[in-house]
């Protein structure tokens, strides 16, 4: 009961970071395209190859609000990495069996 409420707790401070902290995040969200356009090499790099995925620069597509846009994008990640990281746990835990020590 106390692990659940600790993931609980966590995965709330982690949506509400994600969520609400996104709207006061730098306007410049990728420290290496902020320098490379200060220092004036940025239009000598190339598109990147996700630029038409639906939450490329830190935006969500088909949303118009800026802060709602990077908010989604945000939760979204969240529950992308937490259903990763659950997956891989619950196979490396199913697959690691007993943790009895053997003779």
């Amino acid at each position: 009961m106390r692990s659940r409420r600790f993931f609980v707790i966590g995965l709330l401070a982690a949506l509400l970071i994600a969520g609400v902290g996104s709207f006061y995040a730098s306007s410049h969200p990728d420290g290496l395209e902020f320098v490379a356009g200060e220092t004036g090499f940025l239009d000598s790099a190339d598109e990147p190859k996700t630029s038409d995925s639906p939450f490329a620069d830190y935006q969500t597509a088909g949303v118009e609000d800026e802060r709602l846009s990077g908010g989604l994008a945000g939760v979204v990640g969240v529950g992308l990495v937490l259903v990763l990281a659950g997956g891989l746990a619950y196979a490396v835990r199913r697959r690691g069996g007993s943790s009895e020590p053997t003779d």
